[in-house]
C-alpha cells in the first residue's frame, strides 16, 4: 500500500495505492459534496459486444442496472486523457452499484456535480478537465465541485476533495484491504465471494490521523501473517511512492491486527 497527501486552501490531494474503485465506493457516498457525480471517464476490457470491442460507458451502466442521463461530448474528446467520448451522470449513492466488483475499469474519472446540472455545464466540465495541464490540480478549475477521484488499473487512485475527511477515511481503508489480501492469500480463499473472505475491520481514523501528523508519505507491506495477526511494516518516504520503488530496509511503525478481537495497533518498529 502506499499513501501521499497535500493540504492547500482547503484542497485535499491524494494519491494512493492499491484499491479498487469498488472498495472505494461507499466513502465517495459519504463525502461531503454533490449528490450528483459526472463519470466522465470510463474504459475497461471488462464488458465487450460481440466483436470484442469495450462497450461505452452507457452500455456498461445500462448491463449494471445502473440509472443515468447520457452527455456525448463529440469527437473533440476522442484521444484526451481523463475523457470518454461521453458522460454519465447520475445520482452519488449509486456508485456501489455501478462498481459492484463484477467488473473493472482500466481507467475511471469522476466529478461530483449538482443533480440539474445542465448540458452547457457539462461541455464547460469536460473543457476544463480536457485542457489541464499535467499534475494540475483540477478542483479549482471545476467550480463548486468538491471531489475528484480517478483510477488508473483499477488499482491507482488519484483524489482531490474539499471534505477534510475523506483523505482520513481513504488512508484508513488502505491497511485493512492489504489485511484482507493477505488472509485470503494464507487461507486459500483468493477468488471466493467477498462474503466468504475473513472479514477485516478498518483501524478507524486515529491511525491514519496519526500517521498524516507524521508525514505526508507513506508506504506499507506485510511484515508477517497467520490467520490470528497480520503485521504491516509502514515506512514513512521523503516523497510520493512510485512503481518500482522498493520497501525501505527499515519500517518506521507497525500497524498490527489482532484478527479474533479485530483490534488494530499501532506502535514503533523495532
Amino acid at each position: 500500500m502506499s499513501f501521499s497527501v497535500r493540504e492547500g486552501e482547503g484542497l485535499w490531494q491524494v494519491r494512493a495505492a492499491a484499491a479498487q474503485a469498488g472498495e472505494l465506493a461507499d466513502l465517495l457516498v459519504a463525502a461531503g459534496a454533490n449528490d450528483a457525480v459526472a463519470v466522465v471517464s470510463l474504459e475497461t476490457n471488462s464488458c465487450l459486444d460481440e466483436e470484442w470491442r469495450p462497450l461505452r460507458p452507457s452500455l456498461v451502466a445500462a448491463a449494471l442496472g445502473v440509472p443515468c442521463t447520457v452527455h456525448p461530448i463529440g469527437s473533440w474528446a476522442s484521444g484526451t486523457i481523463g475523457l470518454s467520448d461521453e458522460i454519465l451522470v447520475m445520482e452519488r449513492g449509486l456508485l456501489p452499484r455501478l462498481f459492484d466488483g463484477s467488473w473493472s475499469p482500466y481507467e475511471l474519472a469522476l466529478v461530483d456535480v449538482a443533480p440539474d446540472v445542465t448540458p452547457d455545464q457539462l461541455d464547460e466540465l469536460a473543457l476544463a478537465i480536457g485542457t489541464a495541464g499535467a499534475g494540475e490540480p483540477l478542483l479549482g478549475r471545476l467550480g463548486d465541485c468538491r471531489i475528484w477521484f480517478s483510477g488508473h488499473d483499477d488499482c491507482y487512485v488519484s483524489l482531490e476533495t474539499r471534505d477534510p475527511a475523506l483523505p482520513a477515511a481513504l488512508l484508513a481503508r488502505l491497511p485493512a484491504l492489504l489485511a484482507g489480501r493477505a488472509l485470503a492469500e494464507i487461507t486459500g480463499r483468493i477468488g471466493l465471494a467477498e462474503a466468504e473472505a475473513p472479514p477485516v475491520p478498518e483501524p478507524g481514523a486515529w491511525l491514519a490521523e496519526r500517521l498524516m501528523a507524521m508525514a505526508p508519505h507513506w508506504i506499507g507491506a506485510p511484515a508477517d501473517v497467520t490467520e490470528e495477526l497480520v503485521v504491516i511494516g509502514l515506512a514513512a518516504l521523503p516523497e510520493p511512492w512510485r512503481l518500482g520503488v522498493p520497501f525501505p530496509a527499515r519500517a518506521d511503525l507497525v500497524a498490527a491486527l489482532d484478527v479474533p478481537r479485530g483490534n488494530w495497533r499501532l506502535t514503533a518498529a523495532k
